[in-house]
């Protein structure tokens, strides 16, 4: 997966940029808040999604990492698509969406043009759980992206590995107290040994 582009912009559209990497144009699709800081022949550095259809790659690009991960789980709802994801990133800011999801907000969430009341109830009960995961801290301190995108990517590992997401949650949030300077794999072998000591 393509996870992030750094270059020159070539050529901002309405709804997507150019930018230049090794001398290949890549289009990318984003948000207009997210093409707004954009200026045609300066560098830039997005994260990236890449979305791969049978007759097509999309490059999906996002500010941080924080909007990129929030893009993904928003898929997981069953009739979300890349399409609509973007579209819900663009009215909403990624703060504003986490606390609509996690207050169960459908006002909010209907804002979005393609998603009605169903969509909405739908998109609060699967994401309300997963999308704390990759909060931040909650006290009004500035949200510390990589963290919060850290926490949620190991959480979910670790589910998938059999383990409770509680007891998860737990194990992660003991490694990612212990200091700075994490990766999602030694964050991931240090909560399997906690998990492990604790079976």
């Amino acid at each position: 997966m393509i996870s992030s582009v750094r270059g020159e912009i070539l050529s901002i559209g309405l709804d997507h940029v150019v930018i230049e990497v090794g001398g290949v144009g890549f289009a990318v699709q984003a948000t207009p808040a997210t093409l707004a800081t954009l200026r045609r022949g300066e560098e830039a550095m997005l994260h990236t999604a890449l979305v791969v259809r049978e007759d097509s790659l999309t490059l999906f690009g996002f500010a941080d990492a924080d909007a990129r991960g929030l893009f993904g789980l928003l898929q997981t709802v069953s009739g979300i698509g890349p399409r609509l994801a973007l579209a819900t990133l663009a009215v909403l800011d990624p703060d504003k969406l986490r606390s609509a999801l996690v207050e169960g907000n459908i006002t909010v969430l209907t804002q979005v043009p393609g998603i009605g009341r169903k969509g909405a109830e739908r998109l609060t009960l699967e994401l309300r759980d997963k999308v704390t995961a990759l909060a931040g801290p909650t006290d009004g301190s500035p949200v510390v992206t990589a963290p919060g995108v850290l926490r949620g990517e190991v959480v979910e590992a670790l589910a998938g590995l059999g383990f409770p997401a509680k007891q998860a949650e737990v194990a992660v949030d003991k490694v990612l107290g212990e200091g700075d300077g994490h990766t999602t794999s030694s964050v991931l072998r240090a909560a399997l040994a906690t998990l492990g000591r604790k079976r």
